[in-house]
């Protein structure tokens, strides 16, 4: 949808441009501009290419069709249409209009560089952006202030640390943009010493500098010292709230995030989709479905119109770790703009729920869309094959997946593979199969072939799967129990015996007991899908 853009002074603007609010009445501005000869006169091509860019959301490349056609643009038009593409999701086209720049031998001015430096920061181009810097040097905008200061955030996100540092030693001290982007690039790259002394030493601290500064905390997990600067922050915002909630559920603390969400609702803050997506990713990993719908709740208060795909795909991986596969559905149903994470999102809450069935007719519906599967789709449609014992279906999809879709398997793959073999009693062909594999096969695999071997009782494949398993690992406890009960369950107790000396002699302490479907069953499921496999995006 076109809509304005908030925050730009309209009011000292011709009338009939303060009357363009949307694509329709652009054209027609435009359109109008042409069958009157106004077309050359550089005001109204300023206010069109302004607008056009700026102004209006979703009419960018419209911009860039009028830019190509006026033949000798000022230097408000070049610097207009490079802010706007280094501030697009495509600022890769910046960096293209400011070369173009440069071949005409259109000189540049102190608004064209840090356009130019923002784009390269965006994009991690440091070979670009120390270039551009280059030619700051040559046109002396260095001293600039502006300009300065971009090039330090510039370096210190992506390039040369020390220049920016040295640019920072040199007249910037007294500015608080340089002395945040320094203190942010510290506590970016893990050196929260550094950081902090830096933080200490401002002169001056804006609420970035206190973000910048709870949010490295955080990111480190570091979060008592993240919270006495909460704690102390002069004034907080949503990215201050938004910080420790997150921080609190990298941490695993997430009934903490929790509870700081409920204060911050107290205080009346209003939260954000970042916000959001904390929180249900707290509700997931504690499984708590009635906070979970709380959450889906508040969001669609907060969110008037359609819900966003982000926010959507983020409810199905909460509701499917929830065990409310009927909720993950219908929400997947109420997403207009699917994605491949959107259908990831819900075939694998179907396999993971154990809905074997439903998650290959996903699949074949997704098959049916111009939405193109990847390595993620295949780990829930092969884990629903083995949940399923559907063993030359298995087969046929990891066939597929490689000759149709030219998706190399990786190890969650074949761990699913071998999964369904053993779960099949095809021990034998489990074992070739992992011997076939052009990866090292993982502790993992071996531990689900392992597990298969006890539930079917093979003594000989299961000590050479032990093995394998002591060559990589030596000190888990459950790899030497599991091959001990596959002796007992033959009643062949002087090996098992054996195992249980041989754990004591190597200093491994037994982990307090869990069940042979904790051990084998879930295992393989919690190491395909705990690491959200089928969440593409970090959420």
């Amino acid at each position: 949808m076109i809509r304005k853009r908030s925050g730009i002074n309209r009011q000292r603007r011709p009338s009939i441009w303060q009357k363009c609010t949307d694509f329709r009445a652009l054209r027609q501005i435009h359109a109008s501009l042409i069958v009157n000869g106004f077309n050359s006169n550089f005001r109204h091509l300023r206010e069109l290419i302004f607008t056009s860019a700026m102004e209006l959301m979703g009419t960018i490349e419209y911009a860039h069709q009028v830019f190509a056609h006026i033949a000798e643009p000022d230097i408000f038009m070049w610097n207009t249409m490079i802010r706007a593409s280094a501030q697009s999701s495509n600022p890769v086209k910046a960096i293209a209009l400011y070369a173009q720049m440069d071949n005409r031998s259109i000189k540049p001015d102190n608004f064209t560089f840090p356009f130019v430096l923002k784009a390269c920061t965006k994009l991690f181009w440091a070979k670009t952006g120390t270039a551009v810097h280059g030619r700051v040097v040559k046109f002396g905008f260095q001293s600039n202030p502006s300009v300065r200061n971009t090039l330090i955030f510039f370096h210190a996100n992506c390039g040369d640390l020390k220049i920016a540092n040295a640019l920072f030693e040199d007249h910037a001290k007294t500015d608080v943009v340089p002395w945040s982007a320094l203190t942010a690039a510290y506590a970016k790259r893990g050196d929260l010493n550094v950081a902090r002394q830096l933080f200490d030493e401002m002169p001056v601290r804006d609420l970035v500098s206190w973000n910048v500064m709870i949010t490295g905390y955080a990111k480190q997990g570091e979060m008592e010292s993240a919270r006495k600067l909460f704690d102390e922050v002069p004034k907080r915002d949503v990215v201050t709230w938004n910080a420790m909630i997150a921080g609190y559920v990298l941490c695993s603390s997430h009934e903490q995030a929790l509870e700081l969400f409920e204060e911050m609702r107290k205080i009346g803050e209003r939260p954000d989709e970042v916000t959001m997506l904390s929180l249900l990713s707290a509700c997931a990993e504690l499984g708590d479905l009635e906070m979970g719908k709380n959450i889906h709740r508040y969001i669609s208060e907060m969110c008037s119109g359609d819900l966003s795909t982000i926010l959507g795909n983020a409810l199905i991986d909460m509701y499917s770790k929830c065990g409310s596969i009927e909720k993950a559905l219908e929400v997947f149903r109420a997403i207009r703009d699917k994605d491949v994470t959107s259908w990831n999102s819900i075939i694998g809450g179907l396999a993971f729920n154990g809905y074997a069935e439903g998650t290959l007719d996903m699949y074949r519906k997704m098959q049916r869309t111009t939405i193109r599967p990847n390595e993620i789709t295949f780990v829930g449609v092969l884990a629903a094959c083995s949940h399923a014992g559907k063993v030359d279906e298995g087969y046929r999809y990891f066939d597929h997946m490689r000759s149709e879709c030219k998706i190399e398997p990786d190890m969650k793959h074949y761990g699913c593979m071998v999964d369904m073999l053993g779960r099949a009693g095809l021990l034998k062909e489990a074992f070739d199969f992992i011997h076939s594999m052009k990866i090292e096969p993982n502790a993992v695999v071996w531990r689900t072939l392992l597990g298969a071997c006890r539930v079917h009782g093979n003594v000989e494949l299961a000590k050479l799967a032990n093995e394998k398993l002591l060559g990589i690992r030596k000190d888990e406890s459950g790899d030497y129990i599991l091959l001990s009960n596959v002796y007992a369950s033959r009643g062949e107790w002087v090996g098992a015996e054996k195992v249980r000396k041989l754990m004591v002699e190597s200093g491994v302490k037994k982990n307090r007991g869990y069940s042979l479907v904790e051990a084998y069953g879930n295992a393989l499921m919690h190491y395909l899908f705990d690491s959200k496999p089928y969440r593409d995006q970090e959420t």
